[in-house]
């Protein structure tokens, strides 16, 4: 197991060195999203200005104060509390999120399904979990609100973080395969078992 300090966006390359059970720092940008941004773009056929070619996302809707625009606050929106979201009702986009606008990281809680593993396997990508209940800690690693677009879905717009030491993360799913979320499901499956035999129980 390595420890690995990504400067967004990052190469191909970098994301496929990564394995489960590694650790990540990442350093400079990050993109928030959650459902609506998602069904706005891949569902409705809505754009985006801004760049996510070789980026992480998270899955957030953060809680954000309206402020004046300024060198501090350039878009005019200053963080509250930004932590995040559970994955799973976010699964199908992730094919699309890689495919059609290069995301290369995805950062949440809790796990995604067989479909983001294989994409991730494709197309070079991972999954970072976040352990819940860590949002005020989050919040402390973002530096400023940058940029925002989708500003009419709010808090679910899309976001732009400036960012400083976000993390460590822990590498839950990688690029070749490996998935911590599925060792775990085998694990339980197994040790139920044997409790179901040891009590006489037939399955």
């Amino acid at each position: 197991m390595a420890h690995h300090e990504l400067t967004m966006p990052a190469t191909e390359a970098q994301v496929r060195a990564l394995r489960i059970g590694d650790t990540v720092t990442l350093q400079h940008t990050l993109f928030g999203i959650r459902d609506a941004t998602q069904i706005h773009l891949f569902d409705r056929g809505r754009t985006t200005r801004l760049n996510l070619h070789g980026h992480a996302v998270i899955h957030t809707a953060p809680n954000v104060r309206k402020v004046p625009p300024s060198p501090e606050h350039p878009a005019g929106y200053a963080p509250v509390c930004i932590g995040t979201t559970t994955s799973d009702r976010m699964e199908r986009f992730t094919r699309p999120l890689m495919a059609q606008l290069g995301v290369r990281l995805v950062v949440g809680k809790g796990g995604l399904r067989e479909g983001s593993l294989a994409a991730f396997t494709e197309l070079g990508g991972a999954y970072l979990a976040i352990i819940g209940g860590t949002a005020a800690l989050e919040t402390t690693w973002i530096e400023q609100i940058e940029d925002v677009d989708l500003d009419d879905l709010n808090p679910e717009s899309l976001w732009r973080f400036r960012i400083r030491d976000f993390g460590p993360l822990l590498v839950a799913m990688d690029s070749h395969g490996g998935s911590l979320y599925r060792t775990v499901q085998a694990d339980s499956a197994a040790r139920r078992a044997q409790v179901l035999a040891s009590l006489g129980v037939k399955v």
